[in-house]
């Protein structure tokens, strides 16, 4: 099987949503990890105190055919189209080990497409 990682970085308060749309439309889980990170604004702050807005990178493995259907779930749920909210981004995955319980799911998968 040919599989692509999906990571994900998106604000606390999102993840749930990317996480439960992603499962929607195929994606057999994920890992959820927190993040803290800079971008070309600056943090808000309050009386000189930086606000820290959480962020967590989530982390799908998929099976290479779900992973445009999985972005277009994944950009609607975390209002992607708003700055600031996060970015995706695919990366080729060359070997894996300790998927055969998950093998089942990937063919129901690749059964469904």
């Amino acid at each position: 099987m040919d599989f692509q990682l999906l990571v994900v970085t998106v604000k606390s308060d999102l993840t749930e949503k990317v996480v439960e749309a992603a499962k929607k439309v195929g994606a057999p889980g994920s890992t959820v990890l927190p993040a803290h990170g800079t971008g070309i604004t600056e943090a808000k702050s309050f009386f000189g105190l930086d606000l820290d807005i959480s962020t967590d990178v989530i982390l799908l493995l998929l099976v290479k055919h779900l992973v445009d259907d999985v972005l277009q779930a994944i950009n609607e749920a975390g209002e992607f189209d708003k700055p600031g909210t996060g970015i995706a981004f695919v990366v080729p995955v060359d070997k894996t080990i300790g998927l055969q319980p998950q093998i089942p799911h990937f063919n129901r998968m690749l059964k469904r497409h």
